[in-house]
């Protein structure tokens, strides 16, 4: 059993969910044995009247103010609002890559796993520093030039729980998560919004959260009105996740939702391949989901270090089969990264500049269709 074990957590921790179905047997002993030692969670829940609760607020500086040095001369302005589900800060490691490297130490990490509670403490300074220098400062940043960005701090999942998917305490973790996320939603319209256009953008555990919240205040409701559009961003996107709000197939639509998942070319993933192409993929690149590949001069700009861009380096096209987003990287990249074949933590990054111009694109769309109605 213990080789059957270690064999599931190599799988788990190279970003293969285990099948329910085919392995249920050694998932369930997978989740036992992760929750058996798990600490009970701790710490209190938000209030988010209170500035600390936010790790992106108009009310406080943050690292989501921060400008490039080759932006500083940019024009800015806070015509919407931008409600940014932040990823996966909890995950006990010195670096979130580790987990993905060939020369991870499997056991080392699962034993680390079995002993920590399933969702985040918010008065973990260690959790918050890295949500705040790594997600807000490379990925919130990216939506400033146009709007005021709220991003909730929430009691995330560990992320333990996407290697159990489905079973009662992941899914219990999930629902802690995501319980945070609308109160701080709600508090946001109830207290901010004053029938604002509002961007929703997220990133991983962040867009896990983000359909569900779309489904549960936009979809088929009166505020899809005011959805400029949802950036969902390094997550699988079901086709028929959303009953009204379409997908993004042009660079001005509105009201709609876009997204992608970015392998290096020619990878992908056994998870991928077990979804069968159910996903929608946007091309960050031209904003349709055509599989015509992409070249570099497209891009406008990959960040590398939060001051320094690289334009015209980056291409991209959609695998017409599995619909991810198949990456070139440039010969500037670092060995690091062109080892690696999951870019999940690259996929605003590699993008940066053409996300910034997209949102004001859309904005000035989203303004210009409702003046003239």
């Amino acid at each position: 059993m213990k080789k059957i074990l270690f064999l599931s957590i190599i799988l788990a921790v190279s970003g293969i969910q285990l099948d329910a179905q085919r392995n249920r047997m050694i998932q369930q002993y997978f989740e036992k044995s992760l929750n058996k030692n798990a600490s009970p969670n701790s710490g209190p829940a938000p209030d988010y009247s209170s500035p600390y609760y936010w790790a992106a607020s108009p009310y406080k500086h943050d690292n989501s103010d921060s400008i490039p040095v080759f932006l500083k001369h940019e024009k800015r302005d806070e015509r919407v609002d931008v409600f940014f589900i932040h990823p996966t800060s909890y995950i006990g490691m010195a670096d979130e890559n580790d987990i993905l490297q060939p020369g991870a130490k499997r056991k080392d990490i699962f034993n680390m796993l079995k002993t920590v509670s399933w969702n985040a403490d918010l008065r973990d300074t260690a959790i918050n520093n890295s949500t705040d220098n790594r997600t807000i400062l490379y990925q919130a940043s990216v939506f400033n030039a146009d709007g005021r960005i709220f991003a909730p701090r929430y009691r995330q999942a560990n992320i333990k729980a996407f290697f159990v998917h489905g079973s009662p305490e992941a899914e219990k973790a999930f629902d802690l998560a995501y319980s945070d996320i609308k109160k701080a939603f709600q508090y946001y319209l109830q207290h901010e919004n004053h029938g604002r256009p509002i961007i929703i953008a997220s990133h991983s555990q962040g867009s896990l959260h983000a359909i569900r919240l779309l489904q549960e205040f936009f979809d088929g409701k009166p505020l899809q009105h005011q959805l400029v559009c949802a950036y969902v961003v390094g997550y699988q996107i079901p086709i028929g996740t959303f009953k009204n709000i379409p997908v993004g197939n042009t660079p001005d639509a509105t009201g709609c939702f876009v997204g992608w998942r970015s392998y290096r070319k020619g990878e992908i993933s056994r998870q991928v391949k077990k979804e069968d192409g159910n996903s929608v993929c946007v091309n960050p690149l031209t904003w349709t989901t055509s599989t015509q590949w992409a070249s570099e001069s497209l891009n406008k700009g990959s960040l590398y270090g939060f001051n320094h861009t690289i334009p015209h380096a980056v291409g991209a096209g959609i695998e017409p089969n599995s619909k991810v987003l198949w990456v070139s990287l440039p010969k500037e990249a670092a060995d690091k990264m062109k080892k690696m074949k999951n870019l999940h933590i690259y996929d605003y990054n590699l993008f940066w500049m053409n996300i910034r111009e997209n949102v004001k694109q859309r904005i000035d769309a989203y303004f210009k269709k409702n003046i003239n109605q």
